[in-house]
């Protein structure tokens, strides 16, 4: 059972978006699925596994700054390089509605993301998956596959790394909290730095968000 319903939610859907001959928006799907698995989190009994305690964050932020710099500096000398227009477009162009991002995006996107993609993912497959290093890259793999909703090349490459990151902080913290922390330092950053439109469904924001 849990096996089927691992390939429905993580492999069926989101290919059935992607073939899909409509524009479904991404954010009111997302928290369709993640009120599915706090349900289910809820049924079993594992709730806690979704609240947020930053307890032990000073502890991780020696190991998750110098990564999130040096892949700062990286993606930002790439976008100086190659597409010198794009470089903080965004920032520049409606600084407004980049801060309204950078609040919104860690509590509408982010942390419903940790809740599928760790949470519930780590709860409910722990059977499933027994290797932790086998559930870490399932994982990974489920937040990667999700974005072909973009219909990016993009998106998907640059979530894989992401992803096992991200799985890799929950799996050794324990922390929800410290595992959407990270998520949401990279995530703001490609906002910030010009890359957003490859994370974005609607055109119009398409367009916002890469304005130069």
């Amino acid at each position: 059972m849990k096996v089927v319903e691992f390939l429905v939610l993580f492999a069926v859907l989101p290919t059935l978006v992607y073939l899909s001959r409509f524009r479904l928006p991404p954010l009111p799907m997302l928290w369709v699925l993640t009120a599915y698995c706090l349900w289910m989190l809820s049924r079993h009994g594992n709730l806690d596994a979704v609240r947020l305690n930053p307890a032990g964050l000073l502890r991780q932020l020696p190991s998750i700054l110098p990564l999130f710099l040096l892949f700062a500096l990286i993606l930002t000398g790439l976008i100086h390089r190659y597409v010198p227009d794009d470089l903080f477009g965004f920032v520049r162009s409606h600084p407004k509605l980049w801060a309204l991002l950078m609040v919104g995006y860690p509590l509408l996107s982010v942390y419903p993301q940790g809740i599928i993609y760790r949470a519930f993912f780590f709860e409910r497959y722990r059977t499933v998956f027994p290797s932790l290093w086998l559930m870490i890259f399932m994982s990974a793999a489920a937040f990667a596959y999700v974005h072909i909703v973009f219909r990016n090349w993009f998106a998907v490459v640059l979530t894989i790394p992401g992803g096992v990151i991200f799985a890799i902080r929950y799996a050794h913290t324990g922390s929800l909290f410290i595992s959407c922390f990270e998520h949401a330092l990279y995530g703001c950053w490609l906002f910030t730095v010009g890359m957003g439109k490859w994370f974005v469904s609607d055109a119009r924001l398409r367009r916002l968000v890469s304005a130069k």
